[in-house]
């Protein structure tokens, strides 16, 4: 109900008001609220319940982002098969049934025979210490070593569905157990998982391995330039049992002529050379450019009717806040604009697919291509451009939001406007800069306005902007490949992973800060076209002295992502993103791709691995490639050389 002012204006009862944080506080600075007056200042009162919220928010974010490391922790250590949103109920199920009890899904615990009273019995485990695998494992080993029914009770003064509910152990005395054999068991443990390493790739699951090939062997005529050093290419990698090769179609070159005049000659002639060697081939429709690199590679831009229209047209780009272009790719923007000479940007992909499909019809029908993997961002990959070394960013830069170009903005002032709040139509103005740290920032820093109303609908509309632009563009990729096995390649972007913002990822369009999951609604889409997610395994080679200043985890953002695909009923594939060949990162990739003791036996669908270019018989990698190799197929042992 309204109140009348002494000036005749209406303001809502105390109780009702809100304060306003981040853009709405600065919207409405310079407003006067008139209150009545009463023996307690209502303002003073609202700031106390405020200030307790907050702090309320902050103790939960807390809980959760301790909550999300022993999950992990024990899901990568313990082995423990957690649902992706698993509670106290779950934790205690798990290390029931570890330790040789039955729990039934109402939550009846009973075991299956009666302990013998010459046993002793183990300590009751605090759920905040740290489990290791071989005490885990070990009590698997020793079954008749059970847990009591009066040993683990649980302290009902905490919250029943978080992972801060301490587990306390009851008075109990601890039978003789003799301290050699105890030894012996971890010694055993220890053992059998050096043994375990050591032929853990002999007789796994066979993963398929395509090379990537040399971009330069296409010029921007679409002529093949060399065919006897691509024979010879080809001929290297059969004799190393690669099952394929991995080759990038580039709309550079395919439609540089003009709007739909495409030209496919020099992949036709590429395309019978790999056939007549009798190897598997993958194709990537490459709709951005290429940079070029130091082994030969020249610079692939795209089209040049595409970027003449740039000139008159530069929000056809993807633009950050001080105005900056990047012509890697087009900017999503423009998916349902017309302004690619009378056609959309889903429009013209649509049209390359249409055109390669009717091309190698006859190729596709011989099933010599596998797969085709659609490039959808900056390095055919899902992601903005946000941290392009174009723009001057040097790792470990957080980036830059790339949504400044004048039909990202239209959208932006429509959702706002939907929302009831207008002057939400802009970007933060205090998200710093490419090469900026989280914590210099406003926006990104602990308690930081990422986490505001305003910070959390930017976040959600900057997201759901990636999301829509694969939702419509896989939609027209299964038209176009009917029955064929579409790739979708994600990034990873591992620095900042360690802080509550992740600010690194949030610029790149994956709203996964600690309190946020940012890939379960992307893979629902992805899960609705049945597409292949190709994760970029980037980092895993880094020590963690050289994550620590960049708080970064690329072994944590690989366990969420991967785990999260598979949770959803997803098909992954990997590939290696940085050119590096020593044996110890091959046998990570290999890790990755095939987790050891993992209990549903999750494995990759196939591996693209980058080599370098020119791939020659004298390669310093050569040998830790046939070796590699041999690894995802099952046939050697994983420390063998």
């Amino acid at each position: 109900m309204n109140t009348t002012n002494h000036d005749g204006s209406h303001s809502q009862p105390p109780q009702q008001q809100r304060r306003p944080r981040g853009f709405a506080a600065a919207a409405i600075s310079n407003t006067t609220v008139t209150t009545p007056t009463t023996t307690t200042n209502p303002r003073t009162t609202r700031k106390e319940r405020e200030k307790e919220k907050e702090r309320t928010k902050l103790r939960e974010r807390h809980r959760r982002a301790i909550t999300s490391r022993m999950l992990a922790g024990l899901r990568q250590y313990g082995n423990f098969p957690l649902p992706a949103r698993a509670d106290m109920n779950d934790v205690l199920a798990a290390l029931a049934r570890d330790a040789g009890w039955i729990v039934e899904a109402d939550g009846t615990t009973f075991r299956q025979s009666q302990p013998s009273s010459k046993l002793g019995v183990y300590p009751g485990r605090s759920v905040e210490s740290p489990l290791s695998s071989n005490s885990l494992k070990s009590y698997s080993m020793k079954p008749s070593l059970d847990f009591p029914s009066s040993v683990l009770i649980i302290d009902d003064s905490s919250s029943p569905a978080s992972l801060d509910s301490v587990v306390v152990p009851e008075k109990y005395s601890v039978g003789s157990i003799d301290s050699h054999d105890c030894l012996e068991t971890d010694q055993l443990m220890q053992e059998g998982h050096s043994i375990d390493h050591e032929f853990s790739f002999i007789g796994t699951a066979y993963v398929p391995v395509y090379v990537m090939l040399g971009t330069g062997s296409i010029n921007k005529f679409c002529q093949l330039i060399d065919r006897e050093a691509v024979r010879k290419e080809l001929r290297l990698l059969k004799s190393l049992h690669v099952d394929g090769v991995f080759v990038d179609c580039w709309w550079g070159i395919v439609e540089s002529q003009g709007p739909q005049r495409y030209c496919w000659s020099g992949y036709r002639e590429l395309f019978n050379i790999i056939n007549e060697l009798e190897l598997k081939l993958q194709v990537g429709l490459a709709f951005h450019e290429y940079g070029g690199n130091a082994s030969g590679g020249i610079p692939i831009p795209l089209p040049q009717w595409v970027l003449d229209i740039g000139k008159e047209n530069n929000d056809i780009f993807f633009t950050d806040r001080e105005g900056r272009r990047n012509t890697e790719c087009l900017s999503w923007g423009i998916d349902k604009e017309r302004v690619l000479k009378g056609r959309t940007g889903v429009e013209v992909y649509y049209d390359v697919m249409r055109s390669f499909r009717t091309e190698f019809d006859d190729m596709f029908i011989e099933g010599l291509i596998t797969g085709v993997e659609i490039g959808l961002g900056p390095s055919g990959e899902l992601k903005y451009p946000s941290f392009s070394e174009k723009t001057g960013w040097i790792y470990p830069g957080i980036g830059e939001f790339q949504c400044y170009d004048k039909y990202m903005q239209q959208n932006l002032h429509k959702t706002s406007n939907l929302r009831g709040y207008s002057f939400w139509a802009q970007g933060p103005e205090n998200a710093g800069n490419y090469n900026s740290r989280p914590h210099e920032t406003g926006f990104f820093c602990e308690q930081g306005d990422y986490d505001s109303y305003y910070g959390r609908f930017f976040l959600n509309w900057y997201a759901r902007f990636l999301i829509d632009h694969a939702d419509v563009i896989l939609s027209l990729a299964t038209l176009a490949f009917e029955e064929i096995p579409i790739v979708v390649k994600i990034p990873s972007v591992y620095w900042w992973y360690k802080s509550t913002s992740h600010a690194a990822e949030l610029t790149a369009g994956y709203y996964n800060s600690a309190n946020q999951d940012g890939y379960s609604a992307l893979f629902e889409i992805l899960k609705k076209y049945s597409v292949i997610v190709k994760f970029i395994c980037e980092g895993l080679h880094l020590s963690s002295d050289g994550n620590h200043d960049a708080l970064a985890d690329p072994k944590g953002l690989t366990w969420q992502v991967l785990n999260s695909a598979w949770d959803k009923g997803l098909t992954l594939a990997g590939q290696n993103a940085l050119i590096y060949y020593d044996k110890e990162v091959f046998m990570r990739l290999a890790e990755t791709a095939k987790p050891i003791n993992d209990p549903d036996h999750h494995h990759f669908a196939f591996f693209t691995f980058q080599p370098p270019l020119p791939l020659v018989e004298n390669t310093s990698c050569f040998s830790e490639l046939n070796h590699f190799i041999g690894c995802m197929h099952g046939e050697k042992a994983g420390t063998e050389m």
